[in-house]
Order: structure tokens, then C-alpha cells, then sequence
């Protein structure tokens, strides 16, 4: 009759031993190694935030056209958001690639083929972006009561003065919200700029998938590296919207 192994006897036989799992850990993620993870996310990091000042400027100087009196400069801003909105962003940045620097010769400043690929990346993600903040921006502006710009006007207060020192102030507190939409969608629209070379999280992971086998893993480690950047930003530019609110 057989006798069963005693219980020390079988933990010292087990095939995977408690003492192995950190290496274990180790070999799983060993795909890592070679890849400047946090220098792509890093990338990712200065586009989004280059492109969203220069979206935010001229999203408002938009804005500003759209609520003119000058029918010019209402009717460009108009043309403008209508236009840009609806083309595709891979359109627009491969647009800025192959027709500014290759067709134009326009070299933004640098002979460098990287720092040509950021700007044209900026440049191409400043410009869509700005027609939704443009919106979002006269959708605040929309919130003002009419009453208040009559009354700037009444006291001698022309347009421009009128809208930056009383309409526009209200009109940002009111859609922080919005903005913050606007925000995080550029974060993760900034992966087209791959397309041209830059390189951020998309093109990174690209390469890796490329030559790695861990094609599960890789994609996990790039869409929690987009949650912890775009995570933090709706929460924290949601509570700013609820303590800034505008109170009517």
C-alpha cells in the first residue's frame, strides 16, 4: 500500500515555491527593459500641455469672433470651428507634415527633424483643439446675462473691454467643466502625433508590440499610464468647476 507524502515533504517538492514569485514578477514584466517608458509619457505630457495653452489662447480669440459685432471676423470664426472640427485630426497633423515641411519647406525654427516633428505636432493639435474650446468658451459666454454687458456698454466700455473685463471672466468659471472634457480628450488625441514621428506613449507601444511578445501586457501598462494622467485632471478640474461655480 502507497503512503502519501508528508505535508513537508510535498512544500519542499512544489514546483513553484513561494521565495520565486518576485523573480517570477520580474520575468513577466522584463519586456520593459531597454524602453523609455517614462521618457514617452513624458512626451505625451509636454504635447498635451504646450498644445493646450495655445489651444486655450486661440480657442478664445475665437471665441471672441464668434460674438463680434464686426461680421468679418464673426463670419471667419464661424468658417473656422465649423470647418476644423469636422476633419479628422490624422488628416490635420499629416497635413502639417507632408504639406508645411515637406511641400512648404517650412522648417519651424530648427533643422531638427525631432523638434520639427513637436512643433508640427503642436501646431496641428492647438488648431483642432482650439475650435472646441472656441464653443465651449461661447457657450459660457452664452451664460452671462445680457443685462451686464448693456450695462458695461452704458457706462462707456467699448467691445473688447466689455468682453475681457466682464463677460469672459464669468464665462471661464462657468465651463472649467467643459474645458477639463476638452482637455483630456487632447491628452489622449496627442497618440496621432505618432504618425509623423514624434515620440510619445503611441509610438512607443507601437515599437514595442513590434518586438515583443507581451502584447496584453504592453497595451495594460499604456492605458493605465493614460488613466493616471487624464484620471487626476477630470477630478481635480471637477472640483475647481463645483468651487468656482458662478452662483445666479
Amino acid at each position: 500500500m502507497c503512503r502519501r507524502p508528508s505535508r513537508s515533504r510535498r512544500r519542499h517538492t512544489a514546483p513553484f515555491p513561494y521565495a520565486t514569485q518576485p523573480e517570477a514578477r520580474e520575468i513577466v514584466f522584463d519586456f520593459l527593459d531597454g524602453y523609455d517608458v517614462l521618457g514617452a509619457f513624458w512626451m505625451t505630457v509636454k504635447l498635451t500641455a504646450v498644445s493646450a495653452v495655445g489651444a486655450l489662447v486661440w480657442g478664445t480669440l475665437l471665441a471672441a469672433m464668434r460674438v463680434s459685432p464686426v461680421p468679418l471676423m464673426r463670419g471667419f470664426g464661424t468658417v473656422y470651428v465649423n470647418i476644423v472640427r469636422n476633419i479628422p485630426l490624422t488628416v490635420i497633423v499629416l497635413f502639417s507634415s507632408l504639406g508645411l515641411a515637406d511641400i512648404f519647406g517650412m522648417t519651424m525654427g530648427s533643422d531638427d527633424f525631432d523638434i520639427q516633428g513637436f512643433r508640427l505636432a503642436v501646431l496641428s493639435l492647438a488648431g483642432y483643439t482650439a475650435a472646441f474650446v472656441c464653443e465651449s468658451i461661447r457657450s459660457g459666454i452664452n451664460t452671462v446675462p445680457i443685462g451686464q454687458a448693456e450695462a458695461a456698454r452704458a457706462i462707456g466700455l467699448s467691445f473688447s473691454q466689455t468682453l475681457t473685463l466682464v463677460v469672459l471672466p464669468q464665462a471661464f468659471r462657468s465651463v472649467i467643466g467643459p474645458l477639463a472634457n476638452v482637455l483630456i480628450a487632447l491628452t489622449k488625441n496627442t497618440t496621432v502625433a505618432a504618425a509623423i514621428g514624434v515620440a510619445e506613449a503611441a509610438l512607443l507601444m507601437k515599437t514595442m508590440i513590434e518586438n515583443e511578445a507581451q502584447v496584453l501586457l504592453i497595451g495594460a501598462v499604456f492605458a493605465f499610464g493614460f488613466v493616471v494622467l487624464t484620471l487626476p485632471t477630470g477630478l481635480i478640474l471637477g472640483w475647481l468647476s463645483k468651487r468656482l461655480a458662478v452662483k445666479r
